[in-house]
């Protein structure tokens, strides 16, 4: 609770019997108390102020790596989370399309009741038995059926069916990948322009503050007579430049932040900082990056494995003309009594109802009006066109490898030319204030010489970025991110 100090007011009447000593010493002791509960009030104020910011300090930020963003960006990116899904559902329908090759077992049970017609019958079993109205339903009234079965098909479309769920899972597969790899470039091109956004921001402080500087030296010069006015008003149109640039270098590093933000929190207004290592990582040998990129491409094996789809579809559709075979295995009772042994017959033989079944079904086709024909010819028109996608892909993947690795190199080369460019910059703006401190140059030479060291500066982030960039991408076509 919050402490306001109490003001103090203190009135003096004359006494005309006490002395001039005695008042000194009273008045002492009155400004002395006034002084002392000051004090402990204003003590007391500080205090609870000095405790309140401590209670409600804010959460530190947390520091994210890039293997980190991957992680978290992975959990919540909707893209890759249905790629994910996807994946994991081909590889059940493998399951279930090899579970169709395999023998079934079931059980089936069943009791029928029929209305008697009135007339009776001699069963097999030597009993006299009133006969159903149903005729379907047998010779007697009621019948139990109380079996296990096991069913087996035997056919080429069942073969196929299993070949077409094992290409259509490296399919989901290699998509998987796929996406995974689109989210990496992602991640990896927002935490890079995040950390170039953050280094452009300090960039644009620095020429703010530089150019103030500027503007309070053109104004003492003006002021000593050692400068014109215009040398001012230039200097203060640059700093009012700066002030704009700086405004919008704060609005781009929270927006790149907010966006990382999403992929990486609940809440994507949580604070947190990126950690990148000052010297970038190396480019590896071309041999090498040829060699992982033949192994490792996913787009390359989606197109191998849809290609294997068209053929699987193509035997399934091949698979008409043969003929299927079917097995039909039973055991248990199919009875007029729910037991496993019948009713005593006239001359003392008990039937036995528990007892076992089986059928064998040829299937032969022999004639569908060239439907099984067209579906084949339907097969083949998409096998071509899936080779023809995959001789695209093989192609496209040849020359994205070979632009990608000039990029990076070309962007690996030009990163110690941009710290050269800086150096040489910071040199030539230093030289030229110098110059126009001792009146050897002119407003307009230090205005440009602080634009080119801003331009150099801003040049190197992008040039980092570009060839983090074009790095990660070469990366992702390896698979070594």
């Amino acid at each position: 609770m919050p402490v306001s100090c109490l003001p103090v007011q203190i009135e003096l009447e004359p006494y005309s019997g006490l002395r001039g000593a005695a008042l000194s010493r009273v008045l002492g002791a009155s400004l002395f108390a006034a002084f002392a509960l000051s004090t402990v009030v204003t003590s007391a104020q500080t205090t609870v102020q000095a405790s309140q910011p401590h209670s409600a300090s804010a959460p530190q930020p947390v520091l994210i790596t890039l293997d980190e963003a991957l992680k978290r960006a992975q959990s919540s990116e909707p893209t890759y989370a249905t790629a994910l899904a996807d994946s994991r559902i081909a590889g059940l329908d493998r399951g279930i399309a090899r579970a169709g090759l395999l023998p079934s077992a079931r059980y089936y049970g069943q009791g029928i009741y029929s209305q008697p017609n009135r007339l009776y019958a001699e069963g097999g079993e030597g009993v006299t038995t009133p006969n159903p109205r149903f005729v379907a339903n047998d010779a007697r009234p009621r019948e139990y059926i109380s079996q296990g079965m096991v069913d087996e098909t035997l056919s080429l479309a069942g073969l196929a069916a299993v070949r077409r769920a094992d290409a259509s899972a490296a399919v989901a597969t290699a998509e998987l990948e796929i996406a995974r790899r689109g989210l990496v470039a992602t991640v990896t091109g927002l935490y890079y322009g995040l950390s170039a956004a953050d280094h452009k921001l300090t960039i644009a402080q620095s020429a703010a503050d530089e150019a103030a500087d500027f503007t309070k030296l053109t104004t003492q010069r003006e002021q000593a007579r050692e400068a014109a006015h215009a040398d001012t008003v230039k200097a203060q149109l640059e700093q009012q430049q700066r002030d704009r640039e700086l405004s919008d270098a704060k609005l781009n590093a929270d927006k790149t932040r907010l966006e990382l933000g999403v992929l990486l929190f609940p809440d994507p207004r949580t604070p947190y900082t990126i950690n990148i290592p000052e010297a970038p990582a190396a480019l590896a040998p071309r041999d090498k990056v040829n060699q992982l990129a033949a192994n490792n491409n996913p787009e390359l094996k989606s197109a191998l494995a849809t290609l294997d789809v068209s053929k699987a579809d193509m035997l399934a559709a091949r698979a008409a003309y043969f003929p299927t075979l079917g097995l039909n295995y039973a055991y248990g009772i199919d009875a007029n009594e729910f037991a496993a042994n019948g009713p005593l017959t006239p001359d003392g033989i008990r039937a036995r109802n528990l007892g076992y079944s089986a059928s064998l079904t040829v299937n032969i086709p022999v004639w569908d009006w060239l439907a099984t024909e067209h579906k084949v010819k339907q097969s083949e028109i998409k096998r071509d066109a899936a080779k023809v996608a995959l001789t695209a892909t093989q192609r496209r993947l040849i020359a994205q490898l070979d632009e990608t690795y000039a990029e990076a190199q070309a962007a690996r080369d030009q990163l110690a030319s941009l710290d050269l460019s800086v150096s040489t910059a910071a040199e030539s703006l230093r030289l030229t204030r110098l110059r126009y401190t001792g009146g050897e140059a002119t407003v307009l030479e230090v205005v440009d010489a602080q634009t080119s060291f801003i331009t150099a500066q801003n040049a190197r982030e992008d040039g980092r970025v570009r060839y983090e960039a074009a790095l990660a991408a070469l990366q992702t076509l390896t698979g070594t991110l």
